[in-house]
């Protein structure tokens, strides 16, 4: 097919694993699954953040607008994928395709963002807790959280408005949905400009924020070896226990995806690796934060009390 005119309506085949029959429905149980359990979950932590006031501090501030960034960001392309799991061969149009495009991005930049503010509050808690309640006010909480926001967006924006228009070939993309790195691969045009962009954009959104991350638990870490009770030292390495390992999960799939070296083509290890911190990751958070914090039971077992008691 030749370069599309812009007076004509551009439609897209999203392939997904058309190419494999066999694992669409096995891939549809699975992800349908995934999908309720991530919204049952993170509906739980806001429900609990919200109705308890033991709960009402900066850390569980910021794990309650983790937790509605979870559902919006997966719900933003998993309906979508669900459905098209069960179609032969489902098409898009150019203008849903950017919506989709621009949304997912969107969202997972306010991600990287606002998992680079959370340490901040462990850190002046550890490091600092007789100034605690100086240095961490609700509207600094506000602040970071909403400034996480603007900024993910005017990162957006840059990729999004500077993204080639046109594109080439059969209009196939080798994806569950319209993910930026695969919709590039289907563009007419030179992209070596779009790709240095893409680096600079990639590296303020996951290597400044991770490099932020290091930081603070560094001085984390030489806080907590100043600390000579063993229980103390045990209570500070689990509130930390649990960030880490969602930003280790998340920083660590979408590096792999945006700061590596692209192929011409979109490989299933791609496909399988941007569902893993699409899906998997917000999946999980609930579990992680939930499963060892003593808070989180009790005030779930507070709730639970309250429940039976009317």
């Amino acid at each position: 097919m030749d370069r599309q005119s812009s007076s004509e309506e551009v439609y897209f085949i999203l392939l997904g694993l058309s190419q494999h029959p066999w694992a669409q429905t096995t891939f549809f149980c699975l992800l349908l699954m995934s999908y309720v359990i991530m919204l049952l979950g993170n509906s739980l932590i806001l429900l609990l953040i919200c109705s308890d006031p033991q709960l009402h501090t900066p850390m569980y501030f910021f794990l309650s607008n983790l937790s509605f960034l979870d559902m919006c960001y997966t719900t933003s392309s998993v309906p979508q994928i669900l459905v098209n799991s069960l179609v032969t061969s489902p098409v898009i149009s150019l203008g849903q395709c950017m919506a989709q495009m621009a949304m997912g991005l969107y969202l997972g930049v306010v991600e990287c963002l606002l998992l680079a503010t959370m340490p901040y509050d462990s850190c002046v808690a550890i490091g600092d807790p007789l100034c605690y309640s100086v240095h961490i006010r609700p509207w600094l909480c506000c602040l970071l959280a909403g400034t996480s926001w603007i900024a993910a967006f005017l990162l957006t924006l840059v990729p999004v408005l500077t993204m080639p228009w046109e594109f080439c070939g059969c209009h196939v993309i080798n994806h569950f949905s319209c993910e930026l790195l695969a919709l590039l691969k289907l563009a007419c045009s030179d992209l070596h400009f779009y790709e240095l962009l893409m680096l600079r954009t990639s590296a303020l959104t996951l290597l400044a924020p991770c490099a932020f991350i290091v930081a603070s638990y560094g001085r984390i870490l030489v806080a907590v070896l100043q600390i000579y009770s063993t229980e103390g030292r045990g209570k500070a390495l689990s509130t930390c226990g649990s960030h880490l390992t969602v930003v280790a999960l998340f920083y660590g799939t979408a590096t792999s995806m945006y700061m590596m070296p692209q192929d011409k083509t979109m490989h299933d290890r791609d496909k399988i690796v941007s569902m893993s911190y699409g899906v998997l990751t917000p999946m999980l958070n609930p579990l992680i934060y939930s499963l060892q914090n003593k808070d989180m039971k009790g005030a779930f077992r507070r709730l639970l009390g309250r429940r039976l008691a009317l």
